[in-house]
């Protein structure tokens, strides 16, 4: 299967531009190494704010893989004053950033050589990352899983209007997962996708079974969106706590409750399960490799496909 080349890929250093989400506690070595090793680009998340856990599960990429690899901040979850020179001191190349003001780190992290992008859910805020100096953006549709604007946008709204205001290079997030959906946020001017929800229910995922059968058995409405009137948002699996939390004015963090014993426990009403709509289209818990391979050649199908039926031999030039 042919790599990609555009933009993403090269200044990524992969050879498909497909990310894995920060995903606090499930990003780490055992997802983010099979998602390089596949040829996209694994993620090392800091939002569960444990930094030493980090730098340890950063140790360990090195050992599980020779493939580019990168660390997200999440500003509003990474309390270290010196999460920058903690970054900086862990030689990786790439870094996203997130849930915070892009202005804050982005030229310190530029200035010691790393590859910066911001993940944005508004206009607003592209053009205020472009404007700190980013390489690149996230642009993430309110369909996707986890922390969300209250204001949420979807995907197919928010993407072209961003790539019809700033030059570079985005990176799509929210409803990705399969060649299709690659295909259609390429149409829609992304260079590159994020998956989360596909990548928390795959193999390789540390998260116990009972959450990634959530996700298999889940339908497409089988999410919620707390905390629409205050911040921060939150897309989660529809379970009895999340439920009774939909219509609450605000949700307090202490809801996650004890998250560990529904990560890694499988009680899933220990804690909110952080999850995009695109769940209701995942049927199966499957390796990495495949769903990532099976990605690229579905999106090249894909375009092959959109080519002979309206650029055949008899359509007009």
């Amino acid at each position: 299967m042919p790599a990609i080349v555009n933009r993403v890929t090269e200044l990524l250093g992969v050879e498909y531009p497909i990310v894995q989400a920060p995903m606090g506690w499930i990003a780490r070595s055992q997802l983010a190494s099979a998602v390089s090793n596949a040829g996209g680009l694994g993620i090392i998340e800091t939002s569960s704010g444990e930094l030493d856990a980090v730098r340890e599960e950063i140790r360990k990429m090195r050992d599980l893989t020779d493939k580019p690899f990168g660390v997200n901040i999440a500003q509003a979850f990474v309390r270290d004053p010196n999460i920058v020179q903690f970054v900086i001191d862990q030689g990786v190349r790439f870094v996203t950033t997130s849930a915070g003001d892009p202005t804050r780190y982005t030229a310190d992290l530029k200035a010691a050589g790393l590859t910066v992008f911001h993940v944005v859910p508004t206009l607003k805020g592209a053009l205020k990352a472009v404007e700190a100096g980013v390489d690149g953006l996230v642009v993430e549709g309110g369909e996707g899983g986890g922390f969300k604007n209250p204001q949420d946008v979807a995907a197919m709204v928010l993407l072209p209007l961003i790539r019809s205001k700033v030059s570079v290079p985005i990176i799509a997030a929210g409803g990705i997962m399969d060649g299709a959906t690659m295909a259609a946020a390429f149409a829609m001017g992304a260079e590159g996708v994020q998956m989360g929800t596909r990548m928390v229910s795959s193999a390789e995922s540390p998260v116990h079974d009972n959450w990634k059968s959530a996700i298999v058995n889940a339908a497409e409405t089988d999410t919620v969106f707390l905390n629409r009137h205050s911040k921060p948002g939150l897309r989660a699996l529809r379970t009895e706590r999340s439920t009774r939390l939909e219509r609450e004015e605000f949700v307090s963090m202490a809801e996650f409750g004890t998250a560990k014993d529904l990560y890694f426990g499988g009680d899933m009403e220990a804690s909110l399960a952080l999850g995009g709509q695109v769940m209701g289209r995942i049927e199966a818990v499957r390796p990495v490799a495949d769903i990532i391979a099976d990605t690229v050649s579905e999106f090249f199908d894909c375009l092959d496909q959109l080519a002979n039926r309206y650029l055949g031999a008899s359509a007009p030039l």
